[in-house]
C-alpha cells in the first residue's frame, strides 16, 4: 500500500515537471517528423531523440528499407528541415539509418 502511494504521490509531482513536458512535446515533435518525411520521401522513419540541459543533442531517423527514388543526400536535407522545422532547434548531430533485412 506504501508503494502505491509514493507511486502516486510521485506521479503528480512529475505531472507538473519540466521533464515530462519536453519529453511529451518532443514524441510530439517526433510524430511531425516522421509524417513530413512520410510525404517527401515516402516511407514512414521511425524518429527518436535526446535531450540534454535543454538542447536537443540528436535525432535518429531509421527508414524500414531504403525509400526507392531518393538519393542519401535529398534524405539528409529532407530529414534536417524537418527536424529544424518541427523541434524548433538543430541537433549537434542527426542520424540517419535504413534497416534492410539480413541473408
Amino acid at each position: 500500500m506504501r508503494s502505491v502511494l509514493l507511486s502516486v504521490a510521485l506521479a503528480a509531482s512529475l505531472a507538473g515537471c519540466s521533464t515530462v513536458d519536453t519529453m511529451t512535446e518532443g514524441f510530439k515533435h517526433s510524430q511531425e517528423v516522421a509524417g513530413d518525411l512520410e510525404k517527401s520521401v515516402g516511407s514512414r522513419p521511425v524518429v527518436g531523440f535526446n535531450w540534454s540541459n535543454g538542447s536537443l543533442t540528436n535525432v535518429s531517423v531509421n527508414f524500414e528499407g531504403i525509400p526507392p527514388g531518393v538519393s542519401p543526400e535529398q534524405i539528409a536535407i529532407f530529414s534536417k528541415q524537418a527536424i529544424a522545422a518541427r523541434f524548433k532547434q538543430s541537433p549537434k548531430q542527426v542520424v540517419i539509418s535504413f534497416t534492410v533485412p539480413g541473408g
